[in-house]
């Protein structure tokens, strides 16, 4: 694959709204280029027999059983809240009543 253009190089920076030089587009276009070349070689690779991961490991839950367990008493659940009314958290209100 021949290396990309420096109008090639402008359309795409032109499309991710990036300002570049005459010679920052010339070293994009020879980085990209190298990219380019890179990929070409990771083509030849025989995959025929490889089968498609979602993920290069196995991944596995590790979040425990969810069960029910004894709640908190109130005075527990308040009790590092920075501002509370004896009975619930008090916080600041996000929404203007009148709506």
């Amino acid at each position: 694959m021949p290396a990309l253009s420096a109008a090639d190089v402008q359309k795409v920076a032109h499309l991710a709204n990036i300002e570049l030089s005459e010679t920052e587009i010339l070293d994009v276009s020879n980085h990209l280029g190298s990219i380019l070349e890179y990929v070409e070689v990771l083509d030849q690779v025989d995959t025929e027999q490889i089968e498609p991961l979602a993920h290069p490991i196995d991944v596995v839950n590790v979040f425990r059983e969810d069960k029910p367990t004894e709640m908190l008493a109130r005075e527990e659940a308040l009790k590092n809240a920075p501002n509370t009314d004896g009975k619930y958290f008090v916080v600041p209100a996000i929404l203007d009543a009148a709506e």
